[in-house]
């Protein structure tokens, strides 16, 4: 979710979850696929695919292909500057792009080292005569899908809201009527779109509204969404789906591209398992993300440092438990691990021998603590205690989070 997002809804937190994230060129191919007008474009890898052999445009626009925003702005870390340039000379484009492939891409969005470049868009160069913004959200203050626009498109549009709020419009729409005429019409008055140019936006702006429903999307925001000479065209998209809807949307989800995502939540995807990792030195294992923060919030009052935010959830297998042990133990930086969890749904004998195994085949070297409550609870301290390994037991979560501190201080 955007930070924007974040700001308008007055959320103060943000629960880690995971998300799909496409990359432009394949956002670009749901909006092509659903009727939205966008601009033409090929494709050219790193894998040797040349898309340009069949391409032809009066003037070229090519966009390194990476899940960061300020690509325009970055800088490669072969001194290269810029991941976007725009080019009327066909002879000039295998040479940027030769530039860009293979290289990591810096921007103010990417890790220090920056991204590598794998994916270069080449795209048919537009006439833009004026930017807006447009994006639809889901918005748990609303209760369902919110449009966010503004006529002032192209920028940041964080920067925007702080800077000229009454540049943006939220409007909730009703998942059951979706995007009317009357709405879409407002938008498209917002945004400040003129004559026959008017009427093409609220068609432009209707059918974005059956993609975000068609893709079962938790984001879709174009920026800019623009007026050009032959219409309006949405230049620039981001789509985010929510993991939920999996199921259903097969082949979106299979457009995944996971080489920029931490191996770690790739890994713990695989079981079903929420994982983001953080900085600290404490490993952290529970279950429900209410639990989780709270976990991580004690280590810290005791003077620990959390290194890593996992849930198991409420339906964990012992094969899910073994998983997590392993993911936690691969990272280095661990020192301990905590484990936290309330039994409900969960059975914690369940955790108890998941734990115990992981233990034994992975022989755990690190300091581990362990707090159970709950359904059959006594069972697994049974477990626990028959193992004949090191394990502390700890009887509150504070009691739990102090053993952790101390084992590595």
């Amino acid at each position: 979710m955007s930070s924007l997002w974040t700001k308008l809804t007055k959320i103060n937190f943000k629960v880690p979850v995971r998300y799909l994230n496409l990359l432009e060129y394949q956002s670009k191919h749901l909006l092509k696929q659903n009727g939205v007008a966008i601009q033409d474009f090929c494709m050219i890898d790193a894998e040797g695919n040349n898309g340009l052999n069949r391409f032809y445009a009066e003037e070229y626009v090519i966009k390194a292909q990476i899940l960061a925003g300020g690509r325009g702005k970055g800088n490669f870390d072969n001194g290269f500057k810029g991941g976007v340039h725009i080019t009327k000379k066909r002879n000039d484009i295998t040479n940027i792009v030769n530039k860009m492939l293979g290289h990591r891409l810096i921007t103010k969005q990417t890790p220090k080292e920056g991204i590598p470049v794998t994916k270069v868009m080449i795209a048919n160069s537009v006439n833009i005569l004026r930017e807006t913004y447009i994006s639809i959200i889901m918005d748990r203050q609303k209760n369902g899908p919110v449009v966010i626009a503004s006529p002032a498109g192209g920028m940041d549009i964080e920067n925007v809201a702080e800077e000229t709020p009454h540049l943006i419009k939220s409007l909730a729409i009703d998942i059951l009527e979706g995007m009317t005429d009357e709405k879409a019409t407002e938008l498209a008055d917002f945004l400040e779109f003129k004559g026959d140019l008017r009427s093409k936006a609220v068609q432009e702006i209707k059918k974005l509204w059956k993609l975000f429903l068609a893709v079962d999307a938790t984001q879709l925001e174009i920026n800019p969404f623009a007026e050009t000479d032959k219409g309006v065209i949405s230049v620039d998209a981001k789509l985010n789906f929510d993991d939920n809807a999996k199921f259903r949307q097969e082949k979106v989800f299979a457009m995944g591209d996971i080489s920029e995502e931490d191996p770690r939540e790739v890994e713990a995807a695989k079981y079903n398992l929420n994982y983001i990792g953080m900085n600290g030195n404490i490993g952290c294992l529970v279950n429900g993300a209410g639990l989780a923060m709270a976990t991580m919030d004690i280590i810290k009052l005791n003077g620990g440092e959390p290194a890593n935010f996992l849930d198991v959830g409420g339906g964990v297998n012992e094969k899910q438990v073994s998983a997590a042990f392993q993911i936690l133990t691969k990272d280095k930086n661990v020192q301990a691990i905590l484990v936290n969890v309330f039994g409900g749904i969960v059975n914690c004998a369940t955790i108890a021998n998941g734990i115990v195994q992981s233990c034994k085949s992975s022989k755990l070297n690190i300091p581990l603590i362990v707090r159970l409550e709950g359904t059959n609870v006594n069972e697994a301290r049974r477990i626990i205690d028959n193992s004949g390994l090191p394990i502390q037991t700890a009887s509150t979560l504070d009691d739990a989070a102090m053993k952790a501190v101390n084992s590595i201080s």
